[in-house]
């Protein structure tokens, strides 16, 4: 078994969310999810080639297995374009749905391409989505909403930066939430100024796993606001990460830096 692990999204060399990526490996769909669970590390991500000769990612966090997360679909394409220095776009297909993703790498960053999804259909209500983020109604900013390109998200937004950093939400109540209705979680976010927002990612059962960066979360704003964005997330963590995510009319590219990490 081969395994790298990788920063993604990191403003510097030194920041940003980790990721385990896995090659060269026999282990069933239960093995995975135990050798996520052992890894601090937020997402682990399996790589292998398919016998169609698809290049196919298998995606665990800690708790469960995920249909999508693009942070570490960010750190498989780094471990792969070093591999292939001379390679400047890779394909492949998400194992739980087989979502294709268009991979591109520019000088600076590498580039994801999405399409908005189908989320859920359910009503949101306010009062509950405040109560699983141990808030008060009056404090979150319009209707929650979904929105997914390709792990449907709970967008919440607050007032203000300081209004983020203070939540301290219910995270197992969220996590079973989440399960019920089909949802990964709840992103909160606020807007700073212009199109630049800052986030935080409600999707994991203990505090210390929160993300530096959401690169799906990124996607789903972009695309729900219908607007590209520079998404600031990470640096209450200290772990500041900066997600680039352009809006294409029907599609979305997720972008942003990946660097390997011996810690």
């Amino acid at each position: 078994m081969n395994t790298h692990r990788m920063l993604c999204f990191g403003r510097t060399d030194a920041s940003g969310n980790a990721a385990i990526v896995v090659e060269d490996f026999a282990l069933t769909e239960s093995e995975r999810l135990e050798f996520a669970r052992r890894q601090d590390a937020p997402a682990t991500v399996f790589l292998a080639t398919d016998a169609a000769g698809d290049i196919v990612l298998d995606y665990y966090y800690p708790h469960t297995r995920s249909p999508l997360c693009l942070h570490a679909t960010l750190a498989a394409s780094a471990v792969l374009f070093e591999r292939n220095p001379d390679s400047a776009r890779i394909q492949f297909v998400t194992s739980m749905h087989r979502q294709v993703l268009e991979v591109e790498r520019t000088d600076d960053n590498i580039l994801i391409g999405l399409k908005p999804q189908r989320c859920p259909e359910l009503n949101i209500d306010l009062a509950e989505t405040a109560q699983l983020l141990r808030a008060k109604p009056i404090e979150l900013m319009g209707m929650p909403r979904l929105a997914s390109v390709g792990s449907a998200k709970l967008l919440v937004e607050v007032a203000n930066q300081s209004a983020l950093q203070a939540l301290r939400p219910d995270l197992a109540a969220i996590a079973a939430w989440s399960r019920a209705h089909g949802v990964s979680g709840i992103y909160a976010y606020c807007r700073l100024a212009d199109d630049t927002y800052a986030g935080r990612n409600f999707n994991h059962l203990e505090p210390h796993l929160e993300d530096a960066a959401t690169g799906v979360a990124a996607g789903a704003l972009a695309a729900s606001l219908t607007r590209s964005i520079t998404l600031l997330q990470g640096d209450a963590l200290g772990q500041p990460c900066t997600l680039a995510a352009r809006y294409l009319d029907e599609a979305v590219q997720v972008g942003g830096r990946a660097t390997s990490s011996a810690v």
